[in-house]
């Protein structure tokens, strides 16, 4: 069964000085802590045995926000990232978690939000071998990892921030891979900065035409969160949204509930201690009005951060 993995360590230099203190993915957007988007998403796509990967410094208070999970029907561990080495450098500390199972990693600090979403990653999930990277179309690529992907949503070349792009398919921070990504990320040659990159790793799928790519739609919205201005967007993008749907993003405790994680008891308990902020009144909303059918996740909580 896959497993998830949300990559929260690194830095974060560039939100500075906003993250001499504090992780970024605790940092709030909006109405919640960052790294609620990614674990909603990992939740929506079914999973509930999930690994955090933070730094020595952040790991307690990750572990004060969101204990072992079982409050929201989940399994969750923890490593510890000693100093940031690349992407690929996840698989690695993660392998001994995995033993052998495949994996959906999501950076901790990227939004994801839109109708058809869940189903994507059902889709990713039912492939049993090989990887699967998200896409987004982006005006300007060349800030980004690119993919060319061909008419059967095979992925045919990959290129790390081109000057002159061949497609405007940017790769998102969502990864599904099998059980093989760890011994792939080990065979990785550094970069000249000392870094293992998620480039590398996924032209090794490709030379063995096994990656695929799931694109995602223009009803779909990929916000990143690493600068001041970006993270202020994806606050105003989550406002506007939950305000005129009155409907939640990345709400871990409602979605937990909508999926039979928890029961209505559960929820009634977790919503109580946040009725002064709002927050617990929502859920209070959401338990009197009664759970949706499944089919229907696939609008209101379609939504999550990525990073």
């Amino acid at each position: 069964m896959r497993r998830g993995i949300i990559l929260a360590g690194g830095a974060a230099t560039r939100l500075y000085p906003l993250t001499l203190t504090v992780s970024k993915q605790l940092m709030p957007v909006y109405d919640k802590p960052m790294i609620y988007y990614p674990l909603s998403v990992l939740m929506l796509a079914g999973l509930r045995e999930i690994l955090i990967i933070t730094t020595p410094h952040d790991a307690a208070a990750f572990q004060r926000l969101l204990g072992d999970g079982s409050r929201l029907g989940l399994a969750i561990d923890y490593a510890v990232q000693p100093e940031p080495a690349g992407l690929p450098q996840a698989y690695l500390l993660a392998e001994p978690w995995l033993k052998g199972a495949p994996s959906a990693l999501i950076l901790g600090d990227n939004i994801f939000y839109g109708n058809g979403f869940p189903a994507m990653l059902r889709a990713a999930d039912a492939r049993d071998e090989g990887a699967t990277l998200f896409t987004y179309t982006v005006a300007d690529p060349r800030a980004y990892g690119v993919a060319e992907i061909d008419a059967h949503g095979r992925v045919t070349g990959l290129e790390e921030k081109p000057v002159v792009p061949r497609s405007t398919h940017a790769v998102t921070g969502l990864y599904y891979c099998d059980g093989e990504a760890p011994s792939r990320a080990a065979a990785l040659t550094p970069s000249p900065r000392g870094e293992l990159e998620i480039t590398d790793l996924l032209r090794g799928y490709l030379a063995d035409r096994r990656l695929a790519a799931a694109p995602l739609g223009r009803g779909i919205a990929w916000l990143d969160t690493g600068t001041h201005a970006s993270l202020l967007d994806a606050a105003h993008y989550v406002r506007i949204v939950e305000e005129r749907q009155g409907l939640k993003i990345g709400c871990p405790e409602e979605i937990a509930w909508r999926l039979g994680f928890i029961d209505d008891e559960a929820l009634d308990a977790l919503a109580r201690p946040l009725l002064k902020s709002g927050y617990g009144a929502y859920l209070l909303r959401q338990l009197a009005a009664g759970r949706a059918p499944r089919t229907a996740m696939a609008g209101p909580l379609a939504a999550h951060v990525h990073g």
